[in-house]
């Protein structure tokens, strides 16, 4: 056994461990007047081939120190290897980082675990490898294993580690090397960057915390008020550690990021509906909107639109969230002066508060986002709240228990025509762009009216709906409850609530008959209706184009529905619910009135289709909107009439009506629910029932006519025509 072996066996018990001694700054001469003292501890056999680094040694050490320092393999290290890995710091940035890491107590206790199996004594093998000086009470050639030994370790991150001699080439630098690289290369580059990403963080939170809900509501004094929600949301973030702030963080960045789409659905809603997205109710008119576009625009470009709008939530909740950790990551950075402009800003927004400083009109203090979130939970509750309130007041009915030979008496031996006609709202006739043309319209279908024997009243009705949701309407003319969201519609079409058209079916004196061309799929309300025939868009042959959302013309309609029904020898008297759909937004194209005998399956429109305005030519045109909106009006009515003069007889009653204003973009921000309703007929008797009502003479009502709930409607008519109320 050689003296090395029994070294190990046996280390100096003499000297002090490294941990002992105090630690001293020493010079590489120091080093190597001190290595003829140094002790031969457990690490002197493994440092020998070192040793010329500090001074010279005998050839039997040498020897003995290179057999013990490279195992099974005796060219592992070179003299000029040893010296130079003794005394000359390593200037990569990755060896840096592992040699670094032997400074600190968890890089020596690293060390120590390595030397278990060689050395008892962890002291000698955690000298500092990151300058060209040996720690104190080390051996040099200690020193220059311990930086040799640190290279291969420090590359493992990187590359599989090599076999003792081989060339190990450098692997490619992480992405935050890169990044730190390019900044020291270009630091004003960098802290532009760096500024500009923080603001427009700033600037998207302070956003979002400030949006308004409606289109109205964008002015510039609304982004230059005070959120206190950040305030305080900044206070939370200020004091609270760094995982729990970034958690924090990230879910205030959501939040912040739902709320924001809930706002522009909001702007949506209120744009087309007249009213606000209801979380409750209104996910399901999701599919609704997507069918409209297809109509409108194809499968393709709707497609594109939803595929935009999925991407367009997941990058607005990504980016959301993102913004607020980094200004999190700010404030935890500059905690004082975080801290001190959160408490100022504190106090201006109280003193704005308490003072109630305005600017442009428009409070300084704000509060919206809270308020929104107060709002939105109120209308949650209240919805809930009116599903089972509405339930119970749905199975009352003044004429549940009417006896059938009770109902409707009056209009016995009498054709029906419940007509509705799509969108046909007061603005048609009160405002300024539309009335002209659609008075003029109204004006003279009256005169034809009038030339044929019939005669008109005409009056107001409030809607339930605005903007869309048709079926709102419907169902709310013909039952006699307001039904204005979507889950009262469920509930009271599920119930045996009895409807108007409902009312003569059970009367035994009318068959009964629904004409729907909007109807593009299966409809089970028919049941609820009390039709005992429909007639959808599948129904009525048409072999011709669609008008974008309208499936046919609406002379079309009528005539299939005369050709089809009207025509033919009945037993009893109809009663017949018709849906003019030609005046369905987008109004482009528009069909045009064509000679009776010239309509046939409807391939006569194809030239006019192709002739028409495209939805793209006026759907962001407010006033292009409000134009052909208007003309549309004009030939669905004008459809109506000539199809009554034509068809009519003494005994046909018809009840048209709109069933909601256009949406807000054409009926104006501030409009009001109101639709015109007429009554016609040639039997005077049949108007003389109403005579108390004080509607207008003609198919035009009159600006201060009485304006009544549509609701309300279905009770005030069946009362009028001789039916008994039995609830």
């Amino acid at each position: 056994m050689s003296f090395n072996t029994s070294s190990r066996q046996l280390p100096d018990t003499d000297e002090t461990p490294e941990e002992a001694r105090p630690r001293e700054i020493r010079t590489p001469d120091a080093a190597a007047e001190r290595t003829t003292d140094a002790p031969a501890g457990p690490e002197a056999p493994r440092s020998a081939a070192r040793a010329k680094a500090a001074g010279p040694t005998g050839p039997a050490e040498t020897a003995d120190a290179a057999e013990a320092d490279a195992p099974g393999d005796s060219s592992a290290a070179t003299e000029p290897d040893a010296r130079s890995a003794a005394t000359e710091p390593d200037e990569s940035p990755e060896p840096a980082k592992a040699t670094a890491a032997t400074d600190s107590p968890e890089g020596a206790a690293s060390a120590e675990a390595d030397e278990t199996t060689d050395s008892p004594e962890g002291a000698d093998t955690t000298a500092r490898t990151d300058s060209p000086e040996p720690a104190e009470g080390a051996e040099p050639a200690a020193a220059a294993e311990s930086a040799r030994s640190a290279e291969p370790a420090a590359s493992a991150e990187t590359a599989t580690p090599a076999e003792p001699g081989d060339e190990v080439a450098p692997g490619p630098a992480p992405v935050k090397g890169r990044w730190r690289g390019w900044r020291a290369k270009y630091p004003v580059a960098a802290r532009a960057l760096t500024w500009t990403t923080t603001g427009l963080a700033a600037v998207l939170v302070l956003f979002a915390l400030l949006m308004p809900n409606s289109s109205a509501g964008f002015r510039p004094g609304e982004f230059v008020r005070i959120p206190v929600e950040a305030i305080f949301g900044a206070a939370v973030l200020i004091v609270l550690p760094r995982r729990p702030r970034v958690v924090v963080a990230a879910v205030g960045g959501l939040v912040l990021g739902v709320l924001t789409i809930l706002n522009l659905l909001d702007i949506g809603f209120n744009e087309y509906l007249g009213r606000g997205f209801n979380l409750v109710l209104d996910w399901s008119l999701f599919a609704d909107a997507r069918a409209y576009l297809q109509d409108t625009m194809g499968k393709q470009a709707t497609l594109g639109i939803v595929v935009a709008l999925v991407l367009f939530v997941i990058v607005l909740l990504a980016v959301m969230s993102l913004a607020v950790v980094r200004l999190a990551g700010l404030m935890s950075r500059h905690t004082v002066t975080a801290t001190r402009s959160t408490l100022v800003l504190g106090t201006v927004w109280i003193a704005c508060a308490a003072l109630g400083v305005q600017f442009t009109g428009v409070p300084v203090a704000s509060d919206r986002t809270a308020k929104s979130v107060e709002d939105r939970t109120k209308r949650v509750q209240a919805t809930l709240r009116d599903e089972a309130a509405f339930a119970k007041f749905a199975k009352k009915d003044a004429f549940a228990n009417t006896p059938p030979d009770q109902l409707l008496t009056d209009l016995r031996g009498k054709d029906m025509m419940i007509t509705f006609i799509e969108s046909y709202g007061r603005s048609a006739i009160e405002d300024p762009v539309m009335a002209p043309g659609v008075d003029a319209t109204l004006t003279a279908e009256n005169q034809k009216l009038v030339k044929a024997g019939f005669a008109a009243k005409s009056g107001w009705l409030t809607s339930a709906t605005y903007g869309g949701s048709s079926w709102l309407g419907h169902s709310t003319f013909l039952s006699g409850l307001w039904i204005s969201n979507q889950q009262r519609y469920r509930t009271v079409t599920a119930g045996e609530h009895l409807t108007l058209t409902k009312a003569f079916k059970k009367s035994g004196g009318w068959d009964t008959v629904g004409v729907m061309p909007g109807v593009q799929k299966a409809w089970p309300e028919s049941k609820f209706y009390g039709l005992d025939k429909v007639y959808d868009s599948h129904k009525l042959d048409y072999k011709g184009p669609k008008f974008s959302w309208s499936t046919m013309p609406d002379q079309y309609a009528l005539t299939a529905f005369e050709r089809l029904v009207h025509g033919k020898k009945h037993d009893k008297p109809l009663m017949s619910e018709i849906i003019l759909t030609s005046s369905h937004q987008p109004w482009a194209p528009i069909p045009k009135l064509v000679p009776q005998d010239q309509v046939g399956d409807g391939s006569v429109y194809n030239a006019i289709e192709k002739a028409g305005k495209k939805p793209a030519d006026i759907i962001t045109d407010s006033t292009k909107s409000k134009q052909e909106y208007g003309k549309s009006i004009q030939y669905s009515v004008s459809s109506l009439i000539n199809y009554l003069v034509k068809y009519g007889n003494k005994n046909t009653v018809l009840i048209f009506l709109g069933d909601h204003q256009p949406i807000a973009r054409v009926s104006g921000n501030h409009a009001s629910r109101d639709v015109p309703v007429s009554i016609v007929a040639k039997d005077p008797k049949v108007l003389d029932k109403i005579a108390d009502w004080g509607w207008t003479d003609g198919l035009r009502p009159e600006h201060n006519a009485p304006v009544w709930k549509m609701s309300s409607f279905r009770d005030r008519f069946m009362t009028a025509y001789g039916s008994t109320p039995a609830p």
